[in-house]
């Protein structure tokens, strides 16, 4: 079994009530150690509480360190009782891990100043009579102290599955651990087999291959300034081309990769490359790019509100207005966006961002009038806009096409992460043209994408036919469709994929 850690961060839904002191219940921290045959868990409470209501929901995301693979569940007390279940299990749990908890308070320094921190340290517990694990006993949080008293029976606690829905009364343990162990192993079993892939593959094939197209890229638009010069419109055409192509490919398949670390192991490198893509050529913030498509479309793809979608949505728009004609605002509504974006993030960082896609924007306008020979600021501008408009009409359609239209679910009611993957996404057909401008991974594997992002896009290639064999022999959906065949479903139904809110799907038996 394959040792490897899972990183998890809580937080707690907005409609939860916990009081103490008039002040809000975080969690700071949380993280598993795994290893075979047992389970860790450690959490840290910010100041000490106690929940007042049964209704407390909380969330859990976790990554592995090796794929970057999202692994959610949930933790729902009920009566101020906490279960952590089987859903911090990590991805290579072949059974579901369970945790006997030890709560532990500690004080600084006497008991006039408590450490207002709260340690529930979690140990491996198997019950025989289920094998897979059920909880033994219950989480209970600290209760404030009062004078002693004889102690009063306490309730038998009730087990359930942890990714049950919240809306809904606790089933008890049986069929809920059942499906979720299965749901966990055949997210294991795939991994599994990606994993042996990965480790198959060399540097080139897992790095080297996108390292190269988009450094090319960058050796091109040299060459795509000097077609400017001339005045014979076929090489000016072909200067406007170089551009726009090294344009995308810098800015879509760059700041993709870049935003999920893909392009190197290393992190230091992986913030420089993410710096570079994403706010020198695109013009957008790196960390509002990294909350709104990793942790939010990738976390919760599909999921309503959250990572739908919906901010391609423009309802005000018609069809046709909005297929032909909105795509040519791209390059002037994206540093409009990150500017307003700037107001949410710190000082230094703001300064930063908008030191960066100035230099990125000030670079492009300068190289046209001193190197292209532009006689006018006017004209720098508009072929400044016809390279960065060039392949914006696909850009708009593909980021529309492979989720929108797709079986939508609630927060409360999404089923687990194989299920939401295989059904939320849809691959495209390959195309050379979006293959290097936007990279394997949005166009023709994104289903792989989805399930393993911190893979390249040449590594997300390979391990295409991996995944559709595994999906179809587990009679998992694996969407694919042409990009005609979608254009035409969506001037067709444009109404009801664009303009209204989405149907919720209920998967029953898999939330």
């Amino acid at each position: 079994m394959t040792r490897q850690r899972v990183d998890w961060s809580f937080s707690v839904d907005a409609e939860t009530n916990w009081k103490q002191q008039g002040q809000d219940l975080r969690w700071i921290n949380v993280t598993r150690g795994w290893k075979p045959g047992a389970s860790g868990i450690t959490v840290r409470l910010g100041p000490e509480g106690t929940p007042q209501s049964s209704a407390v929901r909380l969330r859990a995301v976790g990554t592995t360190p090796n794929s970057g693979n999202a692994y959610s569940g949930e933790i729902s007390p009920r009566d101020s009782e906490q279960q952590l279940l089987g859903a911090l299990a990590g991805p290579s749990c072949a059974s579901v891990c369970t945790c006997e908890p030890v709560y532990r308070r500690c004080a600084r320094s006497g008991p006039r100043s408590p450490c207002k921190r709260l340690e529930a340290l979690g140990r491996p517990h198997q019950d025989p009579r289920a094998g897979a694990g059920v909880p033994r006993r219950a989480l209970t949080p600290p209760r404030p102290v009062r004078p002693r008293s004889p102690p009063a029976p306490r309730a038998a606690p009730q087990t359930h599955s942890a990714l049950e829905s919240l809306s809904e009364p606790m089933e008890r343990a049986g069929r809920g651990l059942r499906g979720r162990r299965g749901d966990e192993s055949l997210q294991g079993e795939l991994e599994a087999l990606v994993q042996d892939v990965v480790r198959a593959s060399s540097w080139w094939e897992r790095h080297g291959v996108d390292c190269a197209i988009l450094a090319l890229s960058l050796l091109a638009v040299p060459a795509g300034f000097l077609f400017l010069r001339f005045e014979n419109i076929l090489l000016f055409a072909l200067g406007i081309t170089i551009l726009g192509v090294c344009h995308y490919t810098l800015t879509v398949k760059g700041s993709h990769l870049a935003t999920h670390r893909a392009l190197t192991e290393s992190k230091r490198w992986s913030k420089i490359w993410e710096l570079f893509f994403v706010e020198v050529c695109t013009g957008f913030t790196a960390e509002y790019a990294s909350y709104g498509h990793v942790k939010m479309h990738h976390g919760y793809t599909n999921v309503i509100g959250m990572g739908d979608s919906s901010t391609w949505k423009l309802p005000g728009l018609n069809r046709y207005v909005y297929m032909f004609l909105a795509p040519f605002s791209i390059p002037v509504i994206t540093p409009l966006v990150a500017l307003q974006r700037l107001r949410e993030v710190e000082l230094w960082t703001a300064l930063r961002t908008l030191g960066l896609i100035s230099l990125g924007l000030y670079s492009h306008y300068w190289l046209l009038l001193n190197v292209s020979g532009f006689k006018s600021p006017s004209s720098a501008l508009a072929c400044m806009f016809a390279t960065r408009s060039l392949l914006a009409h696909p850009y708009l359609h593909v980021n529309i096409f492979q989720h929108i239209g797709l079986p939508m679910f609630s927060l409360d009611k999404k089923p687990r992460r194989i299920h939401m993957m295989s059904l939320g996404v849809l691959n495209l057909p390959r195309s050379p043209l979006l293959d290097w401008a936007f990279g394997h991974s949005l166009i023709s594997c994104h289903v792989e994408h989805h399930f393993f992002p911190r893979l390249s896009d040449n590594m997300c290639l390979k391990v295409k036919p991996v995944v559709s064999q595994f999906l179809q022999e587990k009679q998992l959906p694996y969407n694919e469709d042409s990009y005609l065949a979608r254009f035409r479903l969506f001037l067709s139904c444009y109404e009801e994929l664009m303009v209204q809110a989405p149907p919720i799907t209920e998967l029953v038996g898999l939330q």
